[in-house]
Order: structure tokens, then C-alpha cells, then sequence
């Protein structure tokens, strides 16, 4: 995830290197000599500040014991004093960022009963929650929360604010249902609740809000969206509730969700005479219904924007919206969106027929292919969208002219290829002079041509994006020369090698470089160290991680006196960072120097001139002692210095950062001490990794606000102080305490912790009973409670898991019979693992419910009787492959469930992992649910057949049956299980011949079928031949190779006496002396004749003569 916002970070900068700022200037009623502020109003205003992070001064008038009427972002009555306005909205998503972060503290803005205006909009308070209490200020008009990363759910009371006009919570991380609350608002105007991850039906109360103008319920782009297809949302569902008479005033509808849309519907859709942008998006049966079609077609001369995306809509059902619509003047429609649907090229040449206002056209994700005779030209078109389509043709090398307006290109993966930008006889130099945009990434782009299709078509380009392309060969110098204008370039993830071009020292307007995950060389730029460099004072981010750079940081980069982001993580540069290479950097927020041989080297007493809000140093030297700078950096949000040799007692005043920190890793250095026991809130429910270090004592009540806490590999002694003291965890969703100190038994309190998804007790000493409040964790997907010395049955409360994925108790002294309701509840299990307990009985067929289990151990236990007969039933076993896509939905960090109990922050690190006897050896394996298919019921007393159903489980990997009193023969279908690595079938009492089938699988690399009683020829060929004797030995009647036993027949005739022997031996001596006078004899005919054609030349001469002779007749 830290790499994800790393780009999102430069994503938001690139696509605003054009602003110029943001400039709040609200008109202060004290100013014209007006009432001044009420002192309570002031103190709860001053209140309301402590709990934000003004990393840029927003708030820096709101000093006590003066006016606050006078203060910036307040407006105040000018008659009473009251403060009626606050508009503290920010500038996130542009730069230069402007923007608030932190807690908010609305408990404070009850004392505001006369604020009318809120406006927290466009800030950065990740993961918060929408507080309750914004429902008891119930004087508010006006209420704008969006586009500030607010999580939850819609509080219900948003609907005590009787008087609301306006509400906008869109473009925030707001899951569940819309509260039929809102539907109480009967003054609303203005409702936005576009959000992706918003679920259920629309409230039927809705309708009753008659003076609503703009109404926004869904979203089909997640707030953070990796650059991949088909985020489309279908959460909202059910029936649109709205009749012929409800909204009448609407000019503004977005409806997005797979509504079951009627012929009803679409009447009310009709009576809307005063609409003029229409969303209706992920609606599939939107192309079933001629009522919806000819509604939306009767309407559309009256829109400006209509948006149809992931609509399964074809050209026809495009064609037969606008049918009425024949004259280019026809329709109003500066914005069209119909990405995500299955449009042909044709459309682009229909809609030229209704292209004269289109300003924005969006039609990614269809089926559009390019020819030379599909250009049509939009005379007003300044955005173009064609990403995901198949464009790979000739579409640049002739006159490509789709507008001479045209602004911004969007062309991400369109497989475009060098020859689609080779310069012909035919082009048109400078045809898209207008263009500032373009983006080409996930492309199958090359080498040069298109650099020079470029700068021959373009004058006027800001930013290019290439990234993930397979670019190789050296960008021409005269690219630079021509491309002045470049405030942004991103080369991102290709395969560029060589030196980083000295050409990019020529752009002196260059703002942003970005050339990581590449295969670039050599020492750190040198245009960058010249003071020169014409852009040195303009230049903002540096992204260069992930090449082969080598040598030192040269001091010289201080000149970048403007920098905000330098990630120079993944290279090979060495030597040491110190005060001078950053002391010019007033700016600087984001800094990544991992994974390299980098050391750190500041003074004790040094204070930067910077406030990092990111920080990575893995992997760097910065040690032994804790670093005191870092304590000057009081804006961090993300923090990593794992594996940084710091070998310290770490400050007390270090843990208050946790307050304002999302993720903070520590992991893998050696910190020693206790973590004191501080009265510390942690809102933002931060991600901690303290793994592997020499932390001991007890875990302090704190760190259970954390959202994922990882400690494994520590010192920690006491589990039940931490979970036992009645403060109830309500973020935690990882708790990782393995290979720890922890004594005594399980503690019997784990209600206190119900929300975890993740929880690690593996190698501990842990004794007693598995307590029954284990059962209370419901939510439960991981359970791993691994050499131990827990002891009795498995408690029946654990039924109630039953969305384990993952259940793990190996290495105890667990006893008794495997319950039934293991089978029966559990159905969700990938991995079960029971191996090195007292467990006994028969394997239930309850077991053959699992059929999603991919990992199941019962070894070294006491269970007897026969293989159960319903292994089949394993479905996940019988598939070939893994299905990773369905794995992953199910596994909690790929899916929506991730949000709600996670921060947007989050390093990821806790993955699944398991002890499992690979080939003989206990080996360990990361992720073992997207590479393992295995099955270990070794070292029982199993007895009877080996069932044939198990040769049914194609995917099986792995299979030990060995150390048992299995009987009987291997079932001759065993050739079937394709898929196996390793199968061992040892010291058991198998009867029989090899199947000749084993000999079939090629992937086989180890085989163990020796102390059976398995008889006959051992099979040959193919992958058996690579086995040893150790494979085969302890069955006595084996025979053939690698054996030293050979089979009967091998040998021709077998002698029995030494008469016989003496007979052998004559007739030995008799064929000897033959074959040796033959030898004789052919060695004296043949030379005498041939020897004597070679050497003498008359005889040679003859002999030519007669065979030509001979030919001649």
C-alpha cells in the first residue's frame, strides 16, 4: 500500500501542475466595525483546533484572547456576534496542497448553536469517522464533508438538521445503507452521496423531498483506485422509488447501482422538465427497457452532461437515444460519458453527427478499434478518453486531427505499438498543437518513434505519462530540445537502461521527473548537481527509485531548493546523508531513501527546516542510538525505520506521535526495553509493526487503538493484563503476538477484542484449555495459535468462527475426537492444520464439507480406521489450479471489508503463513493459499485401502500417507494427480505391483514408497527413472532398477552348477577364437585388395577402366 500512495501522492500533484493556488478570502464582519465574537463561541473554536494538524498555517489567526470574528474562515453576525459561518475547506487534490488533517472535534461546535455554514470539505481526515454529534448542530444550513477521506457509515442523525439546504458527503469512504433519516430533510436542495462503497436500496422517505435541485446517490470510482479496469460499482440495488410528482425541481440526477429499472420509472423520468445533467451507471437492464431509452431520447436536447458507464449498452441502443436528433445543433451535450460498455468504432462517427457543443467524450473500456478512414473531427472537443480499447492500427501515422481544440488524451492501455507513431509523407506537423495531456501508459510501446511523433505533432505538452510500457531504447536528445514545455514527465516501470539522459538538464520548465522501476545506471544525475540547471528553482519531485544507481548522494541536490518529494528507494547507492544534503529543503514532505547502503548521519541537536509528512528509511544505517530528529518531525504520517540497526531504549515522548501517525514500522531492529503504559487516543487507528526487536514486558492498553499490531518476535511476557482490563478494542483487526515470552494460560476474555480478523499466538508457551470467549470472535479469518501447550478438546463455542479461512493448533497436546461441527461451520477454511496432537477416533465424513480446502494436516496424532471414502467432495483439491482472483476476494486486504476496519494506511505486512513438511523437511511458506495444494495424514494409525477418490483430487500438490497400517494396493488411477511434487506412501503395508500410471507424472521430485510389501518390476521410464534405491528399499519383493535386485528374466540363461558354468565357459573360448579369425580374415581381404588399388597406381588405373566399362555396357 505505501507504494500505491506514494503514486497517489504525484498523481495528485501532476494533474495540477497548472494551478496556481488557492487564495480564501472571506469578508470578516468585525472588519467594518461590527459586533466582536462571543467569548464562549472563541473557546469552543480554540477547542475545536486542538484536535487538527494545520501543517499549512489555515488556522494560524485563531490566537486567544483575540476577536474571532477577525480570524480568517469565520464570518460572524454582524449585529449579534455569533459566528454563522466556518468554512475551513481545503485544497487537497491540487497544488499547492492547502489542507487540514487530525481528529474533529465536533463535541466542541455544539456550543456554536448559531453556525449556519460548515465546510470541512477537500481535507485530509483519513479514516475518521463522521462524528454522531454533527447532528445536534441544528441550526445548520449548509454542510459540505466531501472529498475528505471520511470513513464509516452515514450517521442517521444528520437527520435532526431540519433546516439543511445543502449536504454534500461524496467522494469519501462511507459504506453500509443511506439512512432513511434523510428523508426528514424536507428543506434539502442540494444531496450528494456519491459514494462507491454505499450499499442497499434507495430509501423510499427520499421522495419526499420536494425542493431537492441536485441529487448524486452512488459512485462507480472508488476513492483510492489502483490504475486498473472494471472498478465499477453495482452496491445500490432494488427498485428506484420515485413516482410522477416526487423531485419535481431536479436539474441534477446521478443514480449509479444496478437498479431494477421499470417502465414506472422511466414516466418520472420524463416529468423531470428542469434536468440537465442525467447519471445512470452500472444499470444493466437499462438496454432491455424502450420505455428508459426513448425517455432518456426525449431529453437529451435539454442535457449538458449525460453519463450512461457499464450500461451493456451497444451502438444501436446509442443510435436509438439520439434518433430524433439529426442536426449537429440538435443537442446541447458538452459532456458524454459511455465508458465500461460494448461500443463499436461506428459510434465515434455517429456521434460526430451531435459533436457540435461536446467538450468532454469518454469512451474507455469498449470495444473501439481505430482504421485511417475513422477520424472524425469534434470542433469543440478539449477531452478525449479512449483508454482500454484496442487502437493498435495506423491511427497517428496520417492526419490525426480529432480536434483542434483537444486538451487532454487519454490513451492507457490501447496496445499501441512503435509502427502506430511512425511519421509519413501525409502528416500534419503540429496537428495537436492544443494539447497540454496525454496519456499513453500500459501500452506496448518500444523504442523511439513515438518520442518523435512528439515533438513533430505537439507544441504545447505540460505532462506525459508512459509508464508501464516496455521502453528500452534511449529517449533522443532532441525530445529535450523540442519539449520546453514539459512541466511533467513519467516514465514509470519500463525497461530504460544507460545513464538517466543529461537532455532532461535542458528543460527548464521541468516541475516532475519520474524514472523509477527502471534498469538505469550509473551515478546520481548531473544535471540535477549543476547550479545552472535552469528548472533548479522550480523543480518539486524527483521519483528515481527502484534502478542500479550507484555511488554517493552528491550534496550538490540541496540546490533543489523547492523539492517536496525525492524517493530514491530499491537502488545501490552507498556512502553517508547528512545535514548539508538536506538543509535547503524548507519544502520537503515526502522522503523515501530505503534499501540502500545509505547512512544517516545528523547531529544530535539538529532540527531540519522541513516537516515530513512521509518518511521511509528501511533498510539504512541509522543507528545505534534512536534518532532525535526525527522527534523534531511533527507531521509525520507514515514512518519506517525497520532495519536500522537501532539498538536503543526508545524515548517515552516518541509514542505521543502515534496520535497523528497511520502507519509506523520499527520492525526488525533490536530496541530494547518496556513500552510504557500511556494515556494516549489514537483516532486515525494507525498500523504498527514492532516486529523483531527486544521490546519485553507487557503490551500497554494504547496500542490496542492500533488497526493491525504486530509484535511478533519480541519479549512480551503478559497477554492477560493487556486483553483482561476491560477496555474494549474496537479497531483491532490484527493482533500478531507470535514467537513471544508468553506464559500461562489463554486468557478468557476475548470479547474485549470482537472485531479481529487476524490473530497470531504461535510460538509462545501457552498451556491450559482453548477458553470458551474464543468463540466470540466472529469476525475471525485467522487463528493460529501454533506450538504451544494447550491441552482438552477443541471448545464447541468455536462454531461460531465460521469465517475462519485459516485454523492452525499443530504442535500442542490437543485431545479428543475432530467435532463435527468443524465440517459443518467452518465451510470457509483454506487451511486446516492440526498436525502434532493426541487428537483420536476416525476422520469424520463431516470433514468432506471443507470443500474449499486447500491445506489439510491431521498428522502425528492417534486417528484410526479408514480414509474417509468422500474425499471428492474437496472440491478446491480437484480443480488443476488455484483460483487466485477467488482466493483473493475472499481474503480480507482485497476486498470492501479491508475499509472498515483497516486505515487507508496500512503496510500489509501480516500475510498467511504456515510450517509444513515439504519433501521430508519442515519447511515454512508465505501465502500458502495462492501456491499449495497438499494433503498430510502421515504418522496415524489409519488402516484399510488408500480410497480411490483421492486420485480424483487433481490439484494436489503434496500427498503423505505414510507411517500408517494402510493395506491393499496403490490405486492404479494414482497417474491421474498430474500436479504432484511430492508423494510419499512410506512404511505402511501396501500391497502389490507400482502402478505403471506413476510414471506419468513428470512434475514428480520426490517419491518415498520404500517399507511397504510392494512386489514386481519397479515401472520405468520417464520421471521414475530420476528416483534412487532409497524411493524403493524395505520391499523385499521389488525388483529392477535402481535396485540392486534384478527381475527374473532379465538375464538369458541362468546357471545353477559349475558343470554348467565349465559349459559356459568352452563354448566362451570356442566363439572367441571365431569371431577373432573372422576378424582376421576381413582385415587381410579387405586391405589386400583395397590396399593395393590404393598404392599402386597401374592396378588403381585397371580397375577405374573396367568399372567404367562396366557402366558404359
Amino acid at each position: 500500500m505505501t507504494a500505491y500512495f506514494l503514486r497517489s501522492f504525484y498523481v495528485l500533484l501532476l494533474l495540477s501542475l497548472l494551478a496556481s493556488g488557492i487564495s480564501v478570502k472571506l469578508k470578516n464582519s468585525s472588519e467594518n466595525g461590527e459586533a466582536k465574537c462571543i467569548n464562549r463561541e472563541r473557546q469552543a473554536l480554540l477547542n475545536f483546533k486542538e484536535g487538527l494538524i494545520d501543517d499549512f498555517g489555515m488556522l494560524s489567526t485563531w490566537i486567544n484572547n483575540t476577536d474571532c470574528c477577525k480570524w480568517k474562515r469565520i464570518q460572524c453576525n454582524n449585529q449579534t456576534g455569533h459566528v454563522q459561518l466556518l468554512d475551513l475547506h481545503g485544497n487537497y487534490d491540487y497544488t499547492p496542497a492547502i489542507y487540514l488533517r487530525g481528529e474533529i472535534n465536533v463535541t466542541s461546535l455544539i456550543h456554536l448553536q448559531y453556525v449556519q455554514h460548515l465546510d470541512l470539505s477537500r481535507n485530509y481526515f483519513v479514516m475518521s469517522y463522521i462524528p454522531e454529534f454533527m447532528g445536534s448542530i441544528t441550526n445548520l444550513r449548509y454542510l459540505d464533508l466531501s472529498s475528505s477521506y471520511f470513513a464509516g457509515r452515514i450517521p442517521s442523525t444528520l437527520g435532526n438538521l431540519s433546516q439543511l439546504r445543502y449536504l454534500d458527503l461524496g467522494k469519501n469512504v462511507l459504506w453500509g445503507k443511506i439512512p432513511t433519516e434523510i428523508g426528514n430533510l424536507k428543506h434539502l436542495q442540494y444531496l450528494d452521496l456519491g459514494l462507491f462503497y454505499i450499499s442497499g436500496k434507495i430509501p423510499c422517505q427520499i421522495r419526499n423531498l420536494k425542493k431537492l435541485q441536485h441529487m448524486s446517490l452512488g459512485s462507480n470510482i472508488p476513492l483510492y483506485r489502483w490504475k486498473k479496469p472494471n472498478n465499477i460499482s453495482k452496491s445500490l440495488s432494488g427498485a428506484i422509488p420515485f413516482r410522477i410528482g416526487n423531485l419535481p425541481l431536479l436539474h441534477t440526477l446521478r443514480l449509479v447501482g444496478n437498479f431494477d429499472v421499470q417502465d414506472k420509472d422511466a414516466k418520472w423520468l420524463s416529468t423531470l422538465h428542469s434536468l440537465t445533467i442525467l447519471e445512470l451507471s452500472s444499470m444493466h437492464s437499462l438496454k432491455s427497457s424502450h420505455q428508459w431509452q426513448q425517455t432518456i431520447g426525449k431529453i437529451i436536447p435539454n442535457l449538458t452532461e449525460l453519463t450512461l458507464v457499464d450500461c451493456n449498452l451497444l451502438d444501436s441502443d446509442i443510435q436509438s437515444l439520439f434518433h430524433s436528433h439529426s442536426s449537429n445543433n440538435s443537442t446541447s451535450l458538452t459532456i458524454l460519458d459511455l465508458s465500461f460498455n460494448m461500443l463499436s468504432p461506428s459510434i465515434l462517427q455517429f456521434l460526430f453527427n451531435f459533436s457540435f457543443h461536446l467538450q468532454e467524450l469518454y469512451l474507455s473500456h469498449n470495444n473501439i478499434t481505430w482504421s485511417r478512414y475513422l477520424c472524425p473531427n469534434f470542433p469543440s472537443l478539449k477531452v478525449l478518453d479512449l483508454s482500454y480499447n484496442y487502437l493498435a492500427s495506423s491511427m497517428f501515422r496520417a492526419n490525426f486531427n480529432i480536434s483542434s481544440k483537444l486538451q487532454e488524451l487519454y490513451l492507457e492501455n490501447c496496445s499501441l505499438m512503435d509502427g502506430n507513431f511512425l511519421l509519413s509523407s501525409t502528416s500534419k506537423m503540429n496537428s495537436l498543437s492544443s494539447l497540454s495531456f496525454l496519456d499513453l501508459s500500459n501500452n506496448l510501446l518500444k523504442s523511439s518513434p513515438m518520442f518523435y511523433w512528439l515533438f513533430n505533432f505537439t507544441t504545447n505538452l505540460h505532462f506525459i505519462y508512459l509508464d508501464d510500457n516496455l521502453l528500452e531504447s534511449p529517449i533522443p536528445d532532441e525530445f529535450g530540445k523540442a519539449m520546453n514545455s514539459l512541466e511533467g514527465l513519467s516514465l514509470n516501470n519500463n525497461k530504460l537502461h544507460g545513464k538517466i539522459p543529461s537532455f532532461l538538464g535542458s528543460m527548464c520548465r521541468l516541475q516532475l521527473l519520474d524514472l523509477s522501476n527502471n534498469r538505469l545506471n550509473g551515478k546520481f544525475p548531473s544535471f540535477i548537481q549543476n547550479s545552472s540547471w535552469c528548472s533548479r528553482h522550480m523543480f518539486r519531485a524527483l521519483y528515481l527509485s527502484y534502478n542500479q544507481i550507484t555511488g554517493r548522494i552528491p550534496e550538490s541536490i540541496r540546490l533543489l531548493s523547492e523539492l517536496e518529494l525525492l524517493s530514491l528507494e530499491g537502488n545501490s547507492l552507498e556512502g553517508d546523508v547528512t545535514e548539508s544534503h538536506l538543509s535547503n529543503f524548507s519544502k520537503l514532505f515526502f522522503l523515501d531513501l530505503s534499501h540502500n547502503s545509505l547512512t544517516v548521519k545528523f547531529g544530535s541537536s539538529w532540527v531540519p527546516p522541513f516537516q515530513l509528512r512521509f518518511l521511509f528509511l528501511a533498510s539504512c544505517k541509522v543507528g545505534p542510538s534512536f534518532p532525535s530528529w526525527i522527534q523534531t518531525q511533527n507531521s509525520l504520517i507514515q514512518l519506517d525505520i525497520s532495519d536500522n540497526g537501532l539498538t536503543d531504549l526508545v524515548p517515552d515522548s516518541f509514542w505521543t506521535k502515534l496520535r497523528i501517525l497511520y502507519t509506523l514500522n520499527m520492525s526488525h531492529n533490536n530496541l530494547i526495553g518496556s513500552i510504557p503504559n500511556m494515556k494516549l487516543k489514537l483516532p486515525f487507528r494507525p498500523y504498527i509493526n514492532l516486529n523483531s526487536n527486544r521490546f519485553e514486558g507487557k503490551v500497554p492498553f494504547f496500542l490496542l487503538q492500533a488497526s493491525e499490531l504486530l509484535l511478533s518476535a519480541n519479549k512480551f511476557s503478559d497477554l492477560f493484563s493487556v486483553l483482561c482490563g476491560n477496555v474494549t478494542a474496537t479497531n483491532l483487526a490484527t493482533l500478531d503476538l507470535s514467537d513471544n515470552q508468553l506464559k500461562g494460560q489463554l486468557p478468557d476474555c476475548w470479547k474485549y477484542v470482537h472485531r479481529l480478523l487476524f490473530l497470531d499466538l504461535s510460538n509462545n508457551q501457552l498451556s491450559g484449555k482453548i477458553p470458551i470467549s474464543m468463540g466470540t470472535l466472529v469476525k475471525l479469518e485467522v487463528l493460529d495459535l501454533r506450538n504451544n501447550s494447550l491441552m482438552g478438546e477443541l471448545p464447541s463455542s468455536l462454531k461460531n468462527c465460521n469465517n475462519l479461512i485459516m485454523l492452525d493448533v499443530s504442535e500442542n497436546m490437543l485431545s479428543g475426537q475432530i467435532p463435527s461441527w468443524v465440517g459443518e461451520s467452518m465451510q470457509q477454511l483454506i487451511i486446516l492444520i492440526m498436525r502434532g496432537n493426541h487428537f483420536s477416533g476416525n476422520l469424520p465424513f463431516h470433514l468432506c464439507y471443507l470443500k474449499r480446502i486447500q491445506l489439510l494436516d491431521l498428522s502425528r496424532n492417534k486417528f484410526s480406521e479408514g480414509i474417509p471414502t468422500c474425499l471428492n467432495k474437496f472440491k478446491a483439491l480437484s480443480e488443476d489450479s488455484i483460483d487466485r482472483t477467488e482466493i483473493e476476494s475472499r481474503i480480507h486486504w482485497y476486498n470492501t471489508t479491508y475499509y472498515e476496519n483497516y486505515s487507508v494506511y496500512t503496510g500489509g505486512s501480516y500475510a498467511l503463513h504456515v510450517t509444513w513438511m515439504w519433501k521430508g523437511t519442515d519447511r515454512s511458506f508465505i501465502r500458502p493459499e495462492l501456491i499449495l495444494q497438499s494433503l498430510d495424514l502421515s504418522c496415524n494409525n489409519l488402516t484399510g485401502e488408500i480410497p480411490k477418490e483421492i486420485t480424483y483430487m487433481h490439484g494436489l500438490v503434496s500427498l503423505n500417507l505414510s507411517r500408517n497400517n494402510l493395506s491393499g494396493e496403490i490405486p492404479s488411477e494414482i497417474g491421474n494427480l498430474r500436479s504432484l511434487d511430492s508423494l510419499d506412501l512410506s512404511k505402511n503395508h501396501l500391497s502389490g505391483k507400482i502402478p505403471p500410471t506413476l510414471s506419468k507424472i513428470d512434475r514428480l521430485a520426490m517419491l518415498d514408497l520404500s517399507k511397504n510389501h510392494l512386489s514386481g518390476r519397479i515401472p520405468w521410464g520417464r520421471q521414475l527413472q530420476t528416483f534412487d534405491a532409497s524411493s524403493f528399499e524395505g520391499n523385499v519383493d521389488l525388483c529392477g532398477k535402481p535396485l540392486e535386485e534384478s527381475c527374473p528374466g532379465d538375464e538369458t540363461v541362468t546357471k545353477s552348477n559349475v558343470a554348467e558354468v565349465d559349459d559356459e565357459d568352452d563354448n566362451s573360448i570356442f566363439y572367441g577364437a571365431l569371431y577373432m579369425s573372422l576378424g582376421v580374415g576381413f582385415f587381410t581381404g579387405f586391405w589386400g585388395l583395397l590396399g593395393s588399388l590404393l598404392l599402386w597406381q597401374p592396378w588403381r588405373i585397371a580397375y577405374l577402366r573396367f568399372l567404367n566399362n562396366t557402366y558404359n555396357g
